[in-house]
């Protein structure tokens, strides 16, 4: 069962027909008179097998080169993603977090477009790229500060090439074109990449950021994972056609990839980044994918999609289709896979200590760097939140605070 057929019998889900597609926008096999998978790039299918036709030649050369070594690689990046995302997940309904947005089935897009990335390059993310930070050197621990509320990053943009984490949806793709611009006008070769959902592609800051590239032929790739639900928002209640059609209107080419495939997006991402080095211009990358767990933690997507959505998807985990692929072309063996268990949990036990042993913030940071100079009424806001500080303190000596001083 596709997760088309299935969304179809859902009332939330608009069926209405629409001129040459799908009340969802989603193409449909001619003469087949039901929804049908949509038309992506796509390299390795659900069962792990290679796909190899025209529509897909011109990507598969940028993966020619791909080592079973390499193709283990990836797996193990997917793999301890997976693990260290379900633990910071765990540490939020443990109350060491306060909110968590997970990546769960997500791996394979953020994965195969992170690895495809150099060095040189630049990105700016939104609040759920866990993998892609792994591929950039981010120790995952740093991540989980400001989710812990102990500092706003953790991290140095510039040690990694790699932004701060933005909240705020759609932003991010404003200051990567800005990026964008600024290394076309030093001459660099160096490609900018900017990470968004589909809920942000309605945002007028992308908006502004096509029209932007577009016009100064900005070295950008934007890369959209369309999980298909922003909160409880269905693409389709966002746009009547495919979100990389949207390219079109501006003047520079899109492509969906099928996001559960870390080949393809590894290609496809390849593809992308080489024609912004090469002067080409941006490059709307749609990812494909299914965000398998909540929005964030404080999030219940049962209130709004079916269980059977959900599992239609679970048959095209990425993390499942690559090990179908590497035990079947002999890649690898039981080994591997036990000694990646091991480091797995080991991850995981080393995110849980690391968050635990944060430590708190500095009371007073928040009074610093207001003013270049200092101001009075800065130095009075301070004076009186030491002051209330300090009533904690007079309590805790005079017995209050433990309990043996009056009712």
């Amino acid at each position: 069962m596709t997760v088309e057929s299935t969304a179809a019998r859902k009332p939330r889900r608009s069926a209405g027909s629409k001129a040459g597609g799908t009340g969802t926008g989603r193409t449909t096999r001619a003469g087949a008179g039901k929804s049908a998978e949509p038309e992506l790039v796509q390299l390795l299918t659900p069962e792990g097998k290679r796909v190899k036709n025209a529509k897909n030649a011109e990507f598969v050369q940028y993966v020619a080169g791909v080592t079973p070594e390499d193709l283990r690689g990836l797996y193990r990046d997917m793999v301890l993603t997976r693990r260290f995302d379900a633990e910071a997940t765990s540490l939020q309904r443990q109350g060491e977090l306060g909110l968590w947005a997970s990546l769960l089935g997500q791996e394979a897009a953020q994965i195969g477009s992170g690895r495809a990335l150099r060095d040189d390059d630049y990105v700016f993310p939104t609040y759920r790229e866990h993998g892609v930070a792994w591929c950039r050197g981010v120790d995952p621990t740093n991540l989980l500060g400001m989710f812990r509320g102990v500092n706003n990053g953790g991290w140095d943009p510039n040690g990694n090439n790699f932004h701060l984490y933005t909240i705020v949806i759609g932003s991010q793709t404003l200051h990567a074109t800005g990026y964008a611009m600024g290394v076309a006008m030093d001459g660099a070769d160096s490609a900018v990449i900017a990470y968004f959902g589909d809920g942000a592609s309605s945002q007028g800051d992308v908006a502004e950021s096509f029209t932007f590239s577009a016009v100064y032929n900005a070295p950008v790739v934007f890369f959209c994972q369309n999980n298909q639900w922003a909160i409880s928002e269905p693409t389709e209640k966002q746009t009547r056609v495919p979100l990389y059609q949207r390219a079109q209107g501006y003047g520079f080419p899109g492509v969906r990839v099928d996001g559960n495939d870390v080949l393809a997006c590894l290609a496809v991402t390849r593809w992308a980044l080489e024609r912004a080095r090469n002067g080409e211009g941006p490059t709307l990358v749609e990812a494909y994918t299914y965000r398998m767990g909540a929005h964030t933690t404080s999030d219940d997507p049962t209130k709004y999609r079916a269980d059977e959505e959900r599992e239609s998807w679970e048959a095209k985990d990425p993390i499942l289709r690559l090990r179908r692929h590497l035990e079947a072309s002999n890649h690898t063996d039981e080994g591997f896979f036990a000694e990646l268990e091991a480091e797995s949990e080991a991850l995981g036990r080393r995110v849980r200590e690391a968050v635990r042993a944060m430590p708190d913030p500095d009371h007073f940071a928040i009074f610093e760097n207001v003013y270049a100079d200092g101001h009075a009424l800065v130095d009075e806001e301070r004076a009186q939140f030491a002051a209330y500080q300090e009533s904690f303190a007079t309590e805790s000596d005079s017995g209050f605070a433990a309990g043996t001083g009056g009712n």
